[in-house]
């Protein structure tokens, strides 16, 4: 049996409770203003009636056949024939206002009725839209689809379903990142279990194609060497791409410690970036984090390289190092051919790249490692005026030991 709707439902409560005491409250004052209009204004007339007979009787017997007693009881009749006649008026007047009242209860009844409908009506109203709305957004956020935004035509109701709103939204945005992060995370983890089996792969015949490529060049004849400097060339490439998907294959692991970012970017230009290129590092020491430094340093290095691939060599590259709130940032900044809007998004997905010959995981190892760190990576870019990569670290206290702590 379908039941019917809450607001049908909180309507027919909130008339009852209107309209049952209204309705008693009419029916009985009809009833008892029908009932007592007789006797509203006779008490009076039988008073003087009772005096007037009394008195004829006691006359009647202390002096019997005096003109007293012949007045008085002359008296007692013209007092009878008065109340007759007052009677049959009050009988015609209750006959007459007996109807009038039971209309005016009626009446009454039915304004009572309107009033309480139209107070009943609004105040379900107020309740069940909102309320209707609210569980149509449960729906929303159980299929994962958007709620829908504050509009004007928005069911009021109380304060309160403000705040429920409000509310709602905000744990369908955290929802909504949750299912994200979970996405993503499951996402990640396939694409490193594929690129952990890819490297296996690679890593099985690259050894001994290594040992035979080095003793071919010991003994080749001059007209091989060209086809061993290939196959040379190659199986580097091929170690080159094992060792990147091995990096990604997996988590950065191993014991942790207080990095300085500024001597880490010191140190990872100085091994990383060719001697022609203008690199400029600004930033302070103590600006830390807790981490692990060949990690970190491998994530900066692969940031590096993506610029100096950008700037083919003869650009600038600016590094820097601040302390954001509580975060540690360090910035690569080139002045590159930069990577456009559609792109943008993308460049830190596994195996995307505008590289001839690149796995396209670089990014992707940088933001890998940068998460495992609690961190997170940005990115901004104009298309022939360069791109800037934002590395964000939770920022680590310095200990009494470090740079910017007391000994």
């Amino acid at each position: 049996m379908k039941h019917p709707r809450f607001r049908t439902r909180l309507f027919l409560i909130l008339a009852l409770f209107a309209l049952v005491p209204a309705f008693v409250l009419t029916v009985a004052w009809s009833y008892a203003a029908a009932a007592t209009l007789p006797y509203v204004s006779g008490s009076g007339a039988w008073e003087r009636i009772a005096v007037s007979g009394q008195r004829a009787v006691d006359l009647a017997r202390s002096e019997p056949g005096s003109a007293a007693a012949t007045a008085a009881l002359a008296e007692h009749e013209q007092m009878l024939g008065e109340s007759r006649m007052q009677a049959r008026r009050f009988g015609l007047l209750t006959r007459i206002a007996l109807p009038r009242v039971v209309i005016a209860g009626l009446v009454l009844l039915a304004i009572l009725t309107l009033l309480a409908t139209r107070v009943a009506g609004h105040l379900s109203r107020q309740v069940s839209r909102p309320l209707d709305e609210l569980v149509g957004w449960t729906e929303r956020i159980a299929k994962a689809e958007p709620l829908p935004l504050p509009a004007l035509g928005e069911a009021k109701g109380a304060p309160e379903f403000g705040v429920l709103r409000t509310r709602m939204r905000q744990m369908a945005a955290d929802i909504e990142a949750g299912r994200r992060s979970a996405i993503e995370a499951e996402r990640l983890s396939a694409f490193r279990e594929s690129a952990r089996q890819v490297a296996h792969e690679l890593k099985n015949p690259l050894t001994p194609i290594r040992f035979a490529v080095t003793s071919l060049r010991r003994s080749a004849l001059p007209e091989q060497r060209d086809a061993v400097e290939v196959l040379e060339t190659e199986s580097s490439r091929l170690e080159a791409m094992a060792k990147s998907f091995a990096q990604f294959g997996r988590l950065p692991e191993g014991p942790t410690a207080t990095v300085d970012l500024a001597e880490l970017a010191r140190e990872t230009v100085r091994t990383t970036m060719p001697l022609e290129m203008q690199v400029r590092i600004d930033g302070d020491d103590g600006v830390l984090v807790t981490g692990q430094h060949d990690a970190l340093q491998r994530a900066l290095a692969n940031v590096l390289l993506n610029a100096v691939d950008a700037t083919q060599r003869q650009g600038a590259v600016v590094v820097r190092v601040r302390s954001e709130g509580g975060e540690a940032v360090l910035t690569v900044r080139d002045d590159g051919v930069g990577i456009a809007a559609e792109q943008l998004q993308r460049i830190w997905d596994p195996y995307v790249t505008a590289k001839t010959g690149g796995t396209g995981l670089g990014l992707a190892i940088v933001k890998q490692t940068v998460v495992a760190h609690g961190g997170r990576v940005e990115a901004e870019s104009e298309p022939g005026k360069g791109t800037e990569i934002r590395l964000r670290f939770p920022r680590a206290a310095p200990g009494p030991n470090a740079p910017g702590g007391h000994a």
